[in-house]
């Protein structure tokens, strides 16, 4: 017995499982020391949990939601400016002439309807990158808000998508996408 005793407190105690036992007892010890000390009661978490949900809304006012969404602000046009649809369609009957072969003529076209941010975009872009499209409708405007719209012109091969802005009154294209059929 003496020698299971030496063994234990000069080997197992002294050891790394020796100690993390001694830990794991000593919380152990604590843990059930605090729950004596407590007394019998509800067991708690730790968390204040309302028993029931909390609600932000009274549940009796009805739908909250949007009934509909607003309508956007109709377009601002300056007095002797274009309308979006009509600077539209300047931008789209230049965008597809294809009469023009000189890059520089048929930019210059587009520069009096467009920004010129767009014109650096389009800076090495000439007739031949333009597709050889006809317009088959009338622009469809989607205003967005009273300086910003989506115009859509219909083409014989695809949809001509622009995106018009008009800081100043003056509508100009910012934006050109072509989408094929």
């Amino acid at each position: 017995m003496r020698r299971a005793l030496e063994f234990f407190a000069t080997r197992v105690i002294r050891s790394r499982i020796g100690i993390a036992l001694v830990i794991a007892v000593s919380v152990l010890a604590v843990i059930g020391a605090a729950r004596l000390a407590a007394g019998p009661g509800e067991f708690n978490t730790g968390l204040n949990r309302p028993r029931e949900p909390i609600t932000t809304v009274d549940p009796d006012e009805g739908d909250d939601g949007v009934v509909e969404a607003p309508s956007p602000e109709p377009p601002t046009v300056a007095p002797g400016q274009l309308p979006p649809a009509q600077t539209a369609g300047r931008f789209a009957a230049a965008w597809l002439d294809h009469t023009i072969s000189e890059a520089d003529q048929w930019r210059s076209r587009l520069s009096a309807v467009s920004t010129p941010a767009l014109m650096e975009k389009l800076a090495g872009v000439g007739p031949d990158d333009a597709p050889k499209a006809r317009v088959t409708g009338e622009p469809t405007v989607r205003p967005r808000n009273a300086t910003f719209a989506e115009v859509v012109i219909p083409l014989d091969a695809g949809t001509l998508r622009l995106e018009l802005v008009a800081p100043d009154g003056r509508w100009l294209v910012d934006a050109v996408d072509w989408e094929r059929e």
